[in-house]
């Protein structure tokens, strides 16, 4: 059997091969081949096509537009045909009594004493397959297996929403207690973050399966493709057996995951604490329950807009008007505004006073939660990310970030920070280390102006202002969709809540926008200049109050009641 050298394959992805020109390859030239030779049984590039033709006029040689006249690619058939096992083995025969593929030293070790095992040379002679029929088998279990992915990465999202929901009930609890119980309620949080960890960790675990299935699968259905017109009887043999043993693993594996099921963390108080103080060792039982939901949170379901509030966030201190140009709800119920204008951080208490406030070194822009009691905080003008936490109704500067480019929009997913510099999109680890970056344009000055993220990270919003176009992209960076609207005119904040809901500012149109999760179309006008939305700069929902706040240029912040 002739082999050929083709170029690097990433590990884990489809299996994309190409040749080598033969000739360039002698030179220790990587060139990849243009066209096959059937007579030679050689590659040839572009260039060196053209010599062969002239000294061998009769030979047929076929381009990439017929690579079904090609030979198998060597790493398909090393891929096919060597032994899981005994990787230096060729697959030559199969046991009919254990359904398994093996090599010499498989069918030594292992199936000695069964009654039938035969070579695979013998088999193909009598025994068809259907590689068109696997395919498309293929094709359906991957389409389960995504959509398992995606709900267990949504799981993910809910399990830690039911538990900053769960918390605020063992703080309603704790307030009935004396400040002697500091000790017993850290006891019962370390319990549920061990159950929450414990239960995430169950869920990534089938999120990381469900990857190395699928690139398995997608492996095995790219293989019998690139064979299904060789006439390669024994390796169509072989694809067969992989294949349907990979399927029916898939398929165990699915029946064992409900695509329905939403595991959650709960917290049940104890409402005869104070009378049994002396004899309790928690403030209530750390539970989980998974059940399946027939209502899931509905990204599009339109958020009705049902009073307002006003309410001026100015201290003392600030020497200016103030401007506010981030929003940020933290899952304890803290909300913490960016005065731009004042170089402030400011935290408010829940009648939206402010508490407490830090100084920045230079204008706050936009902010993201990172924990349940920090924020990141990108630094206007300066390559700095500023890392904020909340400590008993104090703010405390942290840790910093110095990038290497401008930093204006920020949102955070699953340790991955994700940074704009008004004309491009970049992704980072936690701890600053430079991912890629994701999205360019330089068609104006603000075309990668403020970002967003969806609860299960799947899609990113990126706000244009130089266009006055929201823009919606896959988690590679690939543009989903582009959205424009009259009620987007200099664009100011952009926000998803919990649910998925995306809530857009106009500034200078003045109103607020919810628009459907996919970027494409609006759903509602939530708010207009009508309501007090004047310039608007910057939107978030918080869930704990049921609002929707938004922060304006002149001093105040608008706070809507919804539903």
């Amino acid at each position: 059997m002739a082999t050929f050298s083709q170029s690097t394959i990433d590990k884990g992805s489809d299996i994309v091969q190409d040749f080598l020109c033969s000739t360039c390859e002698d030179k220790k030239l990587d060139n990849t081949a243009d066209f096959y030779c059937e007579c030679c049984v050689k590659f040839f590039c572009g260039n060196c096509i053209n010599l062969h033709s002239q000294l061998f006029t009769k030979h047929d040689t076929f381009g990439r537009k017929h690579m079904k006249k090609w030979p198998v690619t060597k790493k398909v058939e090393d891929f096919l045909l060597k032994c899981d096992v005994h990787r230096d083995e060729n697959l030559k025969m199969f046991c009919d009594e254990h359904s398994e593929l093996c090599c010499t030293n498989c069918a030594f070790l292992n199936h000695r004493h069964c009654p039938k095992v035969t070579l695979i040379s013998d088999i193909v002679k009598i025994q068809s397959t259907d590689l068109k029929k696997l395919s498309v088998s293929i094709q359906t279990i991957l389409e389960e297996m995504r959509k398992l992915q995606g709900n267990q990465e949504a799981n993910l999202q809910y399990m830690q929403n039911s538990f900053d929901e769960q918390l605020q009930k063992i703080h309603e609890t704790r307030r009935k207690i004396n400040a002697a119980l500091d000790t017993i309620q850290q006891k019962t949080l370390n319990e549920m973050k061990d159950t929450l960890t414990k239960l995430q960790a169950s869920c990534k675990d089938d999120v990381d399966k469900c990857i190395s299935l699928q690139d398995e699968l997608k492996q095995l259905r790219d293989a019998i493709q690139d064979i299904s017109d060789k006439s390669k009887l024994e390796l169509s043999f072989i694809a067969t057996r992989k294949c349907k043993d990979k399927i029916h693993h898939c398929e165990t594996f699915l029946k064992k995951n409900s695509l329905g099921n939403k595991v959650s963390v709960t917290f049940q108080p104890n409402n005869e604490i104070i009378q049994y103080l002396s004899t309790l060792s928690d403030l209530g039982q750390i539970e989980h329950s998974a059940q399946t939901l027939m209502v899931q949170e509905n990204p599009n379901k339109v958020i009705t807009v049902q009073g307002k509030s006003v309410h001026n966030v100015r201290i003392s201190s600030d020497s200016g008007v103030c401007n506010i140009g981030a929003i940020c709800v933290l899952p304890e119920g803290q909300v913490l505004v960016a005065d731009d204008n004042n170089k402030t951080i400011k935290l408010l208490d829940q009648q939206h006073k402010v508490v407490s406030h830090c100084s920045m070194t230079t204008w706050p822009f936009h902010m993201c939660q990172i924990t349940p009691s920090e924020v990141a905080v990108t630094l206007k003008n300066i390559h700095e990310i500023q890392f904020i936490t909340v400590n008993n109704r104090k703010l405390v500067t942290g840790r910093k970030l110095q990038l290497k480019h401008a930093c204006f929009g920020i949102a955070f997913h699953k340790e991955d920070l994700y940074i704009t510099d008004q004309t491009a999109l970049y992704k980072y680890t936690l701890s600053g280390k430079k991912v890629s970056k994701m999205f360019e344009d330089k068609s104006g000055p603000y075309t990668v102006y403020r970002c967003a993220v969806s609860p299960t990270g799947d899609k990113l919003y990126i706000t244009d202002t130089s266009h006055d176009k929201l823009l919606t992209l896959a988690r590679d960076g690939s543009v989903l969709a582009t959205f424009t609207d009259p009620a987007l005119q200099g664009q100011g904040g952009i926000h998803v809540t919990p649910a998925g809901q995306v809530l857009v500012c106009g500034g200078s149109s003045h109103t607020i926008i919810q628009v459907d999760d996919e970027g494409r179309k609006k759903l509602a006008i939530l708010a207009t200049k009508e309501d007090g939305v004047v310039n608007p700069r910057s939107v978030c929902y918080n869930r704990h109050t049921a609002s929707i706040l938004v922060g304006l240029y002149y001093n105040n912040i608008l706070v809507f009641k919804v539903q």
